[in-house]
């Protein structure tokens, strides 16, 4: 298995060095507070990163020990050879830590939240609404794409996987796994608590409306894979639609997974309408979900069993947030539509958390296009995103990347397709550069926040 990951990687190694360490003529020229070491050209922090993400994609179980020994290693490197002083490295996290705060708290608290829908038995009523033949798998498509818009993604994948092993009684085609993933990648695309690298940008300061645009990618990409994924999975085991017998929804524990959204998307919108300021000093929308949370538990108990596995999951995430607030992205190509148009298949074998921190660190992307290219790219592969790597648990046939491709190879022609339609309808409207307001004093931060 590590063998299939390792030749994936390998093809889009190339391309990650281009992309990081390519003609950069029409970079910023402002000068480096540091002393730049580089290797054929590439700053070697870009290299030490495409290592770590290489060793997260090949070394799938240890991915939290891959990510924490590249965060210790760049950090050294910083220090002893780049002139990223001691002085400067507190005041350098003093930046990110509301970010990391903001990040840990989402994450912890989302699992939390998932778990709750879970609980609620909404999902086993969903197969009584499904159509019958070929138009039935297609619908469920569509309600797992709905599904991340609101919770997070790799819940809706796993969901979807769960609702079509009963209604296929088992036997659920790889080409369909693969477009259950890419609408739960999709769905969530657009949604600022659809998936981890929209909160990212949510959290940044990006205006959740702007990310709204991926939409206009993914429900065209969805109507592509969706038919041809359908059509797969009737022609292997047609769809059987049979509800549980004496099936109750846990109406309160479905409130309470509202109350929770509202109360961080609310969170947020007060606090930049009337205390900007705080956004730059405090982890508001981290906060607010716990306290949701934690009003809510009388009401319904969280499982804080899941809190070890989360904590962990978060750790890894956040370790690769860290190593690309580190890298000296002034080196990076300005961005374009086709570098966007890359990264949404480098995001197919490489973690697109770090990539979307490098992408939010730089500035100047159309926040829509990026957020369509790195949250869908990921569906291409199986290990290409979390969600991905949750369905293949449930389904251990789907990981295989000549099968993945083989079988999947409508999510890699959506993606593409999608991209080009949201290119041709919203044209390529990138936004201020945000890279400023990241490396800023907290004051500076705020200025620089849109209106």
């Amino acid at each position: 298995m590590a063998l299939q990951r390792a030749k994936g990687v390998a093809v889009c190694l190339s391309g990650l060095a281009g992309l990081l360490g390519g003609p950069c003529a029409h970079a910023a020229e402002a000068a480096s507070n540091y002393h730049l070491i580089t290797l054929a050209g590439i700053p070697l922090e870009f290299i030490f990163f495409a290592v770590v993400l290489a060793g997260v994609a090949i070394l799938h179980r240890h991915t939290l020990q891959v990510a924490v020994t590249g965060l210790a290693a760049v950090t050294l490197y910083k220090l002893i050879f780049t002139g990223f002083k001691a002085g400067s490295l507190p005041l350098h996290f003093a930046h990110e830590w509301v970010t990391l705060a903001n990040l840990l708290g989402l994450l912890l608290g989302f699992a939390l939240l998932s778990r709750h829908f879970e609980d609620s038995r909404f999902p086993l009523t969903l197969p009584h609404y499904l159509p019958d033949d070929w138009k039935g798998g297609f619908v469920l498509l569509i309600l797992v794409f709905v599904l991340s818009a609101f919770l997070d993604n790799i819940a809706a994948a796993l969901i979807g996987g769960a609702v079509a092993h009963v209604v296929f009684r088992g036997k659920v085609h790889i080409g369909y796994l693969a477009g259950i993933v890419a609408a739960s990648n999709g769905g969530g695309s657009g949604s600022v608590v659809g998936d981890t690298t929209t909160t990212m940008m949510w959290i940044a300061g990006v205006n959740p409306l702007d990310v709204l645009d991926a939409y206009s990618a993914a429900v065209v990409a969805l109507l592509f894979f969706g038919v041809f994924a359908a059509r797969q999975q009737h022609a292997f085991s047609p769809i059987t639609k049979d509800s549980p017998a004496g099936l109750k929804v846990d109406w309160a524990r479905l409130g309470v997974v509202g109350f929770i959204l509202v109360t961080a998307v609310a969170a947020n919108v007060a606090a930049n309408l009337y205390f900007r300021a705080a956004l730059d000093h405090f982890p508001v929308i981290g906060v607010a979900v716990w306290v949701a949370l934690l009003v809510c538990a009388p009401v319904r108990r969280p499982d804080w069993s899941l809190l070890p596995g989360a904590l962990r999951g978060s750790i890894f995430l956040l370790s690769l947030v860290s190593i690309a607030s580190m890298m000296p992205v002034e080196h990076l190509p300005l961005a374009s539509w086709q570098s966007t148009l890359g990264l949404g298949f480098l995001s197919a074998v490489f973690d697109n958390i770090p990539l979307t921190a490098l992408a939010l660190k730089q500035g100047g992307y159309d926040w829509g296009l990026l957020a369509y290219s790195v949250g869908f790219g990921g569906s291409m592969m199986w290990f290409g995103s979390s969600a991905g790597v949750g369905l293949a648990n449930m389904y251990p046939e789907a990981k295989s990347v000549l099968l993945w491709l083989r079988y999947g190879w409508h999510v890699i022609v959506a993606y593409v397709i999608g991209f080009f339609v949201a290119l041709a309808v919203h044209g390529w409207a990138p936004h201020a550069p945000r890279g400023a307001a990241f490396d800023a004093p907290p004051q500076a931060a705020a200025d620089a926040r849109p209106a």
